[in-house]
């Protein structure tokens, strides 16, 4: 693996771990795709440094678990500012 894809992937996990980050908005920070930064947590930094790969996990395992309430708040939001 290239360097600069180990550096990516570490830059990666420690952003979300830091920020507590969902996938598009670690995504969305780094300028790559949502699958890149799916593929550089679960794959390539388990290779790296699987303990904050495993750390990093823990935060998307969570926003993952959570994705469905806010995406109610986020419909119910939308259909009270319409009215």
């Amino acid at each position: 693996m290239k360097d600069y894809i180990e550096e990516r992937a570490i830059g990666i996990a420690n952003y979300i771990i830091d920020h507590n980050a969902t996938v598009r908005q670690t995504a969305k920070a780094f300028g790559i795709s949502k699958s890149t930064v799916h593929k550089d947590v679960t794959e390539r930094l388990a290779q790296v440094n699987p303990a904050l790969a495993k750390q990093a996990r823990k935060v998307l395992d969570v926003n993952k678990s959570e994705r469905h309430i806010r995406g109610g708040l986020a419909t119910r939001e939308k259909y009270l500012h319409q009215h």
